[in-house]
């Protein structure tokens, strides 16, 4: 009996031998009260050198390995490992935990540390990407993360002189992090020449961007920013493990053993060589190291810790000792004195005093130790060997006496006998062998039972003999010294052992669980005289068990502390102390026993605090023999509210299904009905599972729950409001203290709380995302702002909420069992109790984390089940509610007082101002006064005390009390059946709503011609309900069985009701009285039906397949209707009562004829034409239309059809009620939908006039009343309906433009791949012939020729040190929208293009750019508040959304200074293709590109996501903020619209309802703008602008545009709204249009561009002015007055631009591309001078070297010369079919050069006039031609070709130059090649996908610009022949840039785009070279 409690005494510990040395570093730190922090195992350690005392921080779950230090010297940082490991920041002087963070690592936590300030922590994780995260500590909320690097981070540190900057290093690396937002954007270390790339293993920052690093190599490395800039080498001269900075400098340790001190510049002042003092030893590495003033502490990595003073740096003083690396598997206690003594793999034994905590022995040995004994008298010392061998030493001295070597395996236990004589000696190999001490250790005997290695062993107390335990968890017994086995169990009975170390056998079953089949207990001891046994696991944990301990699964105290296996335990000799050893943590923990006797003085040792997760409550000290669970509650705790399907799951489904279903092709679908219903009353209250669960609100109205509704009832008027925003099962409900908010909580997969307005009943916040299968509990605290929540999963998860902003505060694991109630303190916001089975906790907020403590109930009661809990008077005083009727009086955590308060259970408790009111299963409500000490009252709910007003009747006295709450002069009572009473304080009661009791309810029926309906439900009663305003229960009557169905007769008087168990009886309407009653079937009656008319017959239909029809008047059976398969579901009369439609459970529709039950076979069409009495039928085709698309995972329950047989109302098993139109023919019919109740509906019916509709939920057991409005009759209101779900297949319009931008896929730069087809090997690869010119240096030969011709002889040459972006010619417009602004009042416009954002004066031309996005923008916005003048949001393409820096992201940036505000990285995959910024300026919202077209809203400033949803499964365009408002927004899509609230951290949408327009229908939805009152205008692909009223759309604008309406622009200041879309321009037409406020009038703009359509992609609207961007990449302003347009950019319509021609003379330069222009552009004007349209796409373009003439080669293989002068045609050719690629006038006129994809250049003599005869060609080209460059004498041609090859060929003959020496003798008017030894250096390493498409050397012949398939332009020296040559790299372009050239005199360079088709011009600077 004993075993089933857990003992009473217990252990604390008291000092920790050892120090965490391996595998980690900077662990140990000097703290402000200068005491000294560390960590050992699972346990965070100070330890007070002055007293010698350790205090101990126990809040981690497994091993600890990272440790920051705050700056303020008191708190620590503390990081574990672990499946799910967290950080606790605690207290280093009182030992709490301040904060915990988790739920963001995964494997373990490497490195921690505090900013300059200790606000914020970075943590690294042990995860595949070694996560690098940024918390904000004490609110216990991640500000950021990102993948830290590929391979393990060993050193992270805040760099504490520039704000939000961090410096990682680790393997081969070196970080430099920046945080801005919620981004950390890492830039890699650059080794360079200085130093070599190896690993970093720990860094210190200094002033002035520098940052110091220790090396592998033992060098220290110096950075300034992220360059190496020198090396201090030598510093140690192995492994540098610790820096650590203080105020004189900083301090560095290696694993040399030595530690240096340097100044603050890193000179050195001193150098400590640990292994040369009195305490070193040979191998001693350092691995942390801490210099505060004269001290130094210093951690090794064999455990010790020494402290340094540094005048006496000779004598380091050790404070700390443990073991080393290797498992710690012996222990031993000396018999007579308080020592201990431990040997371990590291293969030294040592002694430790108890009493002085110290290590006072150390002797190492040659083999590691695995176990030890010592002999009785204390004398002799045994140690068992790994290798087989023992030895024995003296414990004097610590000298051998004797080494014995039998065995091969390991000795894993030995021990002496209790009479000194023998030593047992148990091996691996399974034998344990007898020693005879006295005999110098001879051989006595053998034991050779086991079958498996030997674990333990016990001596008897006669030392006859020896009990041992093998691995196979076998126990055997042998007779000593011999070693027979024992097999007769007799003859061991009465043995008395010596010890007991077993961990089999009877006495320790108690230790086991009770179905476990394991051995991870490693070692017991048993403590005869104090009765208990001490146990340690594989887990880490130490356990106090009563002993003996005989049956299994005893009740015992845990305590935790090791990390993984604690591998042995003992009692000290006098069992003062238990000490135990870990094998992994090699820690010796000392615990001090505290007896039963001495507990009572030791109430401060009551529960630890501890994490929640690391006591799991399995048995703390429960007591198992607590009275039986009350039967109501025991029926509770086994409701699980799991769903096979959550409503959560459909839209995946209908995915899945509609995938399945794309083939069958789909008839035209019914409209949904014009009918619509709503809500009216609900019957019912949920009571039977839920308590405490209502309340009066402020205006004294009444809140509950029922099914998935909230219900405000109004008690004077007897009306009821809903609250429909829930979609299942309300399992809580709370009241904010204003009382006129509620929290509600839900079931569901990711259940929701929500809390909502009870005056508007619209919702404030919805909080999800952290609880699982449901929400039980839920509490609001005093002052309202916080909200606690309690999930259903397996941990009963609790959370603390800031409800407002719908973010989660902290987090924690409750209880294994199920938690009733949680209650938050009213004085202090920070603390809250929960409470349940066996559970009674008290938390406290710990940052992210709650830290809980149990209640403490001492010797004043056992651990009972609590049901409710309130706060007292005071904040330490609780009260709770038990099980067994006691009220529970707790002050801080101790119980101090129980008082009797009802029988039975205590459900519900409400504390007043002066006391409190209790109520429980009893049915009495009591009054108490303010410390439970008298019972003022007592209420009997009893129907005696029934006042006349009640709207029903009490189905029977002392219902169960489940909720009490007073107001207003009343009690409100709810009780378990479902009853809400109010109880007089005077005594009467009125009974105000109530529903059934528990039990499904099926049965339903309307009265022919009343307004009541009659209910019959498992709950065994038949019930009478008033429709009419009234709402009461009429009648009530208890039937012996439950009912599954009934039906009144056509006459009304009388009612049938069939039962469950195969009976049915006809009922008096009125009395309920019996008039007759049958009983012929087995199984449930299912259906039964009066025949029409008269009501002559009666059809009952059952579970046993048949249905028996009755004759009424004479009281006989005449029929049976045989052939169905299954159960019968559902029945139905023809008009003339002569024929029966019946449905079965297998989806079968049969027809039989009545009175005889004749079965018919009917055809499906003529079933229609038949006239049914009724239609409850879900089968046939006129109600195909009813089953979903789901059709296999939810079933139709019931239907019924309207009596003028227009709408058809159904009810299902998710508990939607829908409404179709009937007949519903063809699959998946359109359908209103309406959730309330939360699972199966399990019956509707309408009434005798249609005027209402009833149904019946099945589980919720609540009656709902819904009214049917009319079409056309109801005024416009929202209705609350969904539309169906499967979207309309109609499609929404075409149009080119549209279907591109939808179809784009955006690549991200990293990946793109080759614009022209290459083939072959890349230059770098290539094997090189040996070069003619390797000639031996000292040559008489003439000097090499220049490889250029250069134009500036006489000139120093000075290269070109960089290029500054100076102009971009083009707008994204092609893919992108709404991304041209102004800004400054119009003075300046604002856009992007490729990755660069723009901001360009509209007076001067200038530009400048916004250079920090690294890929492609695609959209772009502008802060309209004044508050955020000039600030711009940007988003980009990225790859995977997993944080890292190609993560797409968005960018908010000052548009004048070009700061980077704040980078948000999305989880939006692929990209982000809209921004927007709410009204107050503080919100973004985002939208990506991923598969869901997510929809996240940021608040930009902090960097924090607030909310996020899936958007839509095809493509959103556009989403943008309400102008007004900071929660409303519209996003916009194909085939999409829908309108957005965010409700705390949740996104509320509702989808566009097309309804009220006759024939409007959903199409592509491209543009938005706002007007007043709540309108949204929303611009389509068909012209149309829609108009829609909140959610409704109420008119269309017709034809507001010719094509596409991409652009809506409104105006802030009038209201006014511009809208752009594809047009021709016509007289009366225009692409723009300036409309009023509502949309009726507009004016048309004209954009005077010459195009044939117009296709406006972007609209602003500033002073007078509109700005508008085109389609062809021009922006546009457009004055309002007079119509003038003025072209501010110019651009190439589509891409590429593949040619590029610079004057030879002038800044102008040519441009052509596949849009069919040449374009000549002036750089310093900044614009087009002009623009040739040639009708064809254009690929390369070359001016003649005077200039005067122009050659343009042609897409189609055709060119043309053009004369400058007068841009005539002066020769036209086409001589190829394939494109020209490039073409080239030779340097003296003479000849053109015309290279084209057929592998081929022509020569054309110009000489011969504008005839353009060939007259010859190179030839064996390989490949296509990419560039040509003629040779400065015009003799010869270089052509690079398509198979990375260059050629050489002679002028005009063609012919192929092979001639090395000869190549390299040529000078070249131009280098345009990308191929050749002098250019090697320009192909980079990344160049296996990508190549570089272009490149040209400067005038001066010493600089060469490239460009590449990766977008990047880069700058090299010419010429480059080393591979990889240095570079400077300069981005601006989206990927491939296709040409690049140097203007004349190198003032500019100029690239042009492929993606982008951009020009890009940048200006050159040159390095100033001065003469010496």
């Amino acid at each position: 009996m004993a075993a089933r409690s857990a003992p009473s005494c217990h252990l604390r510990l008291e000092w920790v031998y050892g120090y965490r040395g391996h595998q980690c570093r900077n662990n140990l730190y000097y703290t402000a009260a200068k005491e000294i922090v560390y960590f050992v195992a699972g346990v965070g350690v100070v330890y007070s050198p002055r007293e010698h005392r350790q205090k101990f921080y126990r809040g981690h779950s497994d091993d600890i390995i990272s440790l920051a230090l705050h700056p303020e010297r008191v708190l620590v940082a503390t990081g574990q490992v672990g499946k799910e490991p967290y950080i606790c920041v605690w207290d280093s002087y009182t030992v709490q935990t301040i904060s915990v963070l988790k739920d963001v690592h995964t494997h373990g936590i490497a490195c921690l540390a505090f900013d300059l300030d200790g606000q914020r922590l970075v943590s690294v994780g042990l995860d595949s990407k070694n996560a690098v995260c940024v918390w904000d500590w004490k609110r216990g909320k991640m500000l950021s993360m990102a993948p830290g690097h590929t391979d393990r981070i060993f050193d992270i540190s805040w760099d504490l002189y520039q704000p939000n900057k961090l410096v990682s290093c680790g393997v081969k690396h070196i970080k430099f992090w920046s945080l801005c937002g919620n981004a950390l954007t890492p830039k890699r270390g650059v080794f360079g020449k200085t130093g070599d790339l190896q690993t970093i293993l720990c860094l210190a920052c200094a002033r002035d961007e520098l940052t110091y690093s220790g090396a592998l190599n033992g060098d220290i490395y110096v950075w300034k920013g992220i360059n190496l800039i020198r090396t201090i080498q030598g510093a140690h001269t192995a492994g540098i493990f610790s820096m650590n900075a203080c105020e004189e400098g900083f301090a560095t340790g290696g694993r040399d053993g030595c530690i240096r001190l340097w100044d603050l510049t890193f000179k050195p002042i001193t150098v400590i060589d640990l292994r040369e003092t009195d305490q070193g030893y040979k191998g001693l590495s350092v691995r942390s190291v801490c210099w505060r003033g004269d001290h130094i502490l210093v951690g090794t990595q064999d455990s010790e810790i020494f402290e340094i003073v540094v005048h006496e740096r000779k004598k380091p003083f050790l404070i700390m000792q443990g073991h080393c690396e290797g498992e710690l598997w012996a222990l031993a206690i000396h018999p007579t004195k308080p020592l201990a003594v431990t040997g371990s793999d590291d293969r030294s034994v040592r002694i430790w005093s108890l009493v002085d905590h110290a290590l006072i022995a150390r002797c190492n040995m040659e083999e590691p130790i695995r176990c030890a004994a010592v002999n009785v008298d204390g004398i002799h010392l045994a140690l068992g060997m790994k290798d087989g061998s023992f030895t024995v030493l003296r414990v004097r001295d610590m000298t051998e006496v004797v080494h014995i070597k039998d065995r091969k395996e390991a000795i894993h236990e030995l021990k002496y006998s209790p009479d000194g004589t023998y030593l047992a000696v148990g091996c691996n190999d399974s034998s344990v062998d007898i020693y005879g001490v006295a005999q110098r250790y001879k051989k006595m005997g053998e034991c050779v039972g086991s079958l498996s290695f030997i674990t333990h062993l016990d001596w008897s107390s006669d030392s006859r003999y020896l009990q041992t335990n093998d691995g196979n968890g076998k126990r055997l017994f042998y007779r000593m010294p011999g070693g027979k086995e024992v097999s007769n169990k007799e003859e061991t009975k009465g043995v008395h052992w010596a010890s007991w170390t077993c961990v089999s056998g009877l006495e320790v079953n108690g230790i086991w669980p009770k179905y476990s089949e394991i051995n991870d207990i490693n070692s017991v001891d048993g403590n005869y005289i104090g009765q208990v046994l001490v146990t340690a696991d594989d887990y880490g944990i130490v356990k106090l068990f009563r002993y003996p301990c005989l049956r299994k699964g005893a009740k015992f105290r845990k305590y935790i502390g090791h990390s993984a296996h604690v591998t042995n335990v003992r009692w000290s000799h006098d069992h003062q102390w238990v000490i135990s050893i870990g094998g992994a943590d090699h820690a010796v923990f000392q615990w001090r026993f505290i007896p039963e006797r001495k507990l009572k003085d030791a109430l401060h040792i009551a529960p630890q605090e501890s994490l929640a997760d690391s006591n799991s409550d399995e048995s703390d000290s429960d007591l198992s023999d607590v009275p039986e669970l009350d039967s109501e509650i025991e029926q509770e705790t086994q409701l699980t509210y799991r769903r096979q399907v959550y409503k959560e799951d459909l839209p995946q489904l209908k995915e899945q299904y509609k995938e399945k279903q794309k083939s069958g092709t789909s008839k035209r679908r019914e409209r949904a009905p014009g009918n619509s219903i709503r809500l009216h009353f609900v019957h019912g209250y949920r009571g039977y599972d839920c308590r405490s669960n209502l309340f009066y609100t402020q205006i004294g109205e009444i809140v509950y729950h029922v099914a998935a509704v909230g219900v405000i009832y109004n008690r004077q008027q007897n009306t009821q409001r809903f609250y429909l925003g829930h979609d299942d099962d309300i399992l809580c409900l709370a009241i904010h203290p204003s009382k006129d908010y509620v929290a509600t909580g839900q079931v569901g997969r990711d259940p929701s709380v929500h809390i909502w307005d009870t005056e508007t009943i619209k919702p404030l916040s919805i909080l999800k995302g952290y609880h699982q299968y449901g929400v039980c509990a839920v509490d609001f605290s005093a002052d309202g702002k916080r909200l606690a929540s309690v999930g259903i999963d397996e941990s009963h998860t609790v959370v603390l909420w800031d409800w407002k902003k719908g973010e989660k505060l902290s987090i924690a694991r409750g209880s294994k069992d199920k938690i009733f109630v949680v209650k938050m303190n009213p004085y202090v916001p920070d603390k809250l109790i929960t409470a349940g089975i066996k559970h009674m906790k008290f938390w406290r907020r710990a940052g992210g984390g709650l830290v809980g403590r149990k209640g403490y109930i001492g010797t004043l009661g056992k651990n009972e089940t609590m049901m409710c809990a309130v706060y007292g008077w005071t904040e330490e005083m609780a009260f709770t509610g038990t099980s067994t009727g006691d009220v529970c009086i707790w002050r801080d955590i101790f119980l101090v007082k129980t008082v009797k308060a009802h029988d039975g259970p205590v459900f519900s408790m409400h504390a007043l101002e002066k006391g409190f009111v209790t109520g429980g299963k009893d049915g009495v409500v009591a009054l108490w006064d303010d410390c439970f000490e008298r019972c003022l009252k007592t209420y009997a709910i009893k129907r005696a005390a029934l006042a006349p007003g009640s709207k029903g009747l009490l189905l029977e006295d002392n219902p169960s009390i489940r909720a009490i709450s007073l107001g207003h002069g009343h009690i409100l009572v709810g009780t378990k059946n479902g009853e809400i009473l109010e109880v007089d304080k005077s005594g009467p009661i009125t009974l105000l709503v109530q529903g059934h009791m528990e039990g499904e309810v099926w049965g339903l029926a309307t009265h022919p011609y009343l307004p009541i309906c009659a209910t019959v439900s498992d709950d065994k009663t038949l019930r009478i309900w008033d429709l009419s305003p009234s709402h009461c229960m009429l009648a009530v009557r208890k039937l012996k069985k439950g009912g599954r169905c009934c039906c009144f007769s056509p006459d009304g008087k009388a009612l049938a009701v069939g039962l469950c168990d195969g009976s049915f009886l006809m009922a008096n309407a009125d009395t309920l009285e019996d008039l007759v009653s049958f009983h012929h079937r087995k199984d449930i009656i299912s259906d039964i039906r009066f025949s029409p008319g008269s009501g002559k017959y009666l059809a009952v239909a059952s579970h046993d397949s048949f249905v028996d029809i009755y004759n009424v008047m004479s009281s006989k059976r005449v029929g049976i209707c045989k052939g169905a398969t299954s159960y019968i579901t559902h029945i139905d009369w023809d008009i003339r009562g002569k024929l029966l439609q019946v449905n079965t459970g297998a989806k079968e529709q049969l027809f039989f004829e009545a009175p005889r039950g004749k079965r018919q076979t009917i055809p499906r069409m003529e079933v229609e034409k038949i006239g049914w009495a009724s239609w409850t039928s879900v089968l046939g085709l006129c109600c195909e239309g009813i089953w979903p698309v789901i059709g296999e995972v939810t079933d139709v329950t019931a239907s019924c059809l309207t009596h003028d047989k227009m709408v058809l109302a159904t009810g299902d098993d998710l508990g939607f009620v829908k409404l179709f139109r009937y007949p519903a023919k063809g699959k998946c019919g359109k359908f209103k939908r309406y959730v309330a109740h939360s699972t199966q509906v399990t019956n509707v019916r309408w009434t005798c006039d249609d005027s209402m509709l009833v149904t019946l939920g099945g589980a919720d057991m609540s009656l709902m009343v819904w009214t049917n409005e009319m079409e056309g009759s109801r005024e416009k209101r929202p209705c609350d309906s969904e539309e169906s779900d499967t979207g309309s297949e109609e499609d929404g319009g075409y149009d080119s433009d549209v279907t591109r931008e939808n179809e784009i896929s955006y690549t991200i730069r990293a990946l793109s791949t080759n614009i022209r087809p290459m083939f072959g090997i890349k230059p770098h690869l290539q094997q090189k012939e040996p070069s003619m010119d390797e000639r031996p240096p000292v040559s008489r030969a003439p000097p090499q020729p220049e490889k250029l011709q250069t134009n500036n002889v006489g000139k120093k040459k000075r290269p070109i040190e960089d290029l500054m972006l100076e102009l971009v010619f083009g707008y994204r417009g092609r893919d992108c929208r709404n991304n041209v602004h102004y800004l400054n009042d119009g003075d300046d416009i604002i856009y992007h293009t490729a990755s660069i954002g723009i901001l360009h004066n509209v007076a001067t031309g200038t530009q400048s750019f916004y250079q920090e996005h690294n890929d492609d923008i695609l959209c772009l916005t502008v802060n309209q508040h004044p508050k955020f003048i000039n600030v711009v949001a940007t988003g980009q393409v990225g790859d995977s959304a997993d944080m890292s820096p190609t993560a797409p992201s968005v960018h908010i940036w000052d548009a004048v200074n070009k700061q980077t505000l704040a980078i948000l990285r999305c989880y939006h995959s692929k990209g982000v293709c809209s921004v927007s910024f709410s009204a107050t300026g503080k919100l973004l919202l985002s939208v990506g590109l991923d598969p869901e077209h997510t929809v996240t809203i940021w608040r930009w400033q902090e960097g924090a996501k607030i909310a996020s949803k899936a958007g839509h499964n095809q493509r959103i365009f556009v989403a943008e903020f309400r102008p007004d408002s900071d929660s409303q927004f519209v996003s916009v899509g194909v085939k999409h619209v829908k309108f957005w609230t965010l409700a705390g951290r949740a996104l509320l949408s509702k989808k566009g309802l097309l309804s009220s327009l006759e024939d409007a229908r959903m199409q592509t939805m491209l543009a938005v703008a706002f007007g007043a009152n709540n309108l949204t205008f929303t611009g389509t692909i068909s012209g149309d602008v829609c108009v829609w009223k909140d959610h409704i759309l109420c008119r269309v604008v017709a034809r507001a545009h010719n094509g596409p309406v991409f652009a809506m622009y409104t105006t802030l200041r009038d209201g006014l709204i511009v809208t752009g879309g594809k047009e021709r321009p016509s007289k009366e037409g225009g692409a723009v249009k300036l409309w009023d406020q509502e949309l009726r009038r507009c004016r048309a703009f004209r954009l005077e561009t010459g195009q044939v359509t117009d296709c406006v992609r972007s609209v602003c609207r500033g002073r007078g002015k509109i700005l508008v961007g085109t389609r062809n990449a021009e922006i546009i302003e457009v004055g309002e007055k007079n119509a003038a347009c003025n072209i501010l950019v110019n651009g190439h319509v589509d891409g590429p631009i593949w040619g590029l021609a610079t004057h030879p003379s002038r800044d102008f330069f040519l441009s052509a591309a596949e849009d069919g222009t040449v374009r000549l552009w002036d750089i310093a004007d900044k614009k087009m001078l002009n623009k040739v349209n040639l009708g064809h796409a254009a690929r390369t373009v070359c001016y003649s070297p005077e200039g005067d003439m122009v050659a343009i080669g042609m897409k189609n293989g055709e060119f043309i010369i053009l004369l400058v002068s007068s841009l005539k045609i002066w020769g036209k050719k086409r001589d190829r079919r394939c494109a020209i690629h490039d073409i080239r006038f030779s340097p003296d006129c003479r000849f053109l050069a015309v290279g084209s994809s057929e592998n081929s250049v022509d020569f054309y003599d110009l000489s011969l006039g504008p005839t353009l005869n060939r007259t010859s060609y190179c030839k064996d080209i390989p490949s296509f031609v990419i560039q040509m460059d003629f040779s400065a004498d015009s003799r010869y041609l270089q052509v690079s070709t398509g198979c990375y090859k260059r050629h050489v060929y002679e002028v005009p003959s063609g012919r192929h130059l092979t001639d090395q020496a000869a190549i390299d003798r040529i000078t070249w008017a131009t280098w345009t090649s990308i191929l050749g030894s002098e250019v090697m250096g320009i192909w980079s390493r990344h160049a296996e996908k990508a190549d570089v498409t272009c490149a040209c050397v400067s005038h001066s012949g010493i600089s060469l610009v490239t460009g590449d398939d990766f977008g990047m332009v880069k700058l090299f020296d010419f010429p480059c022949p080393e591979k990889f040559a240095k570079h400077k790299r300069f981005l601006g372009h989206s990927p491939h840039v296709t040409n690049i050239r140097f203007t004349s005199g190198d003032r500019h360079v100029i690239s042009a785009g492929g993606d982008d088709c951009r020009l890009v011009t940048f200006s050159a600077q040159e390095q100033i070279l001065f003469a010496s």
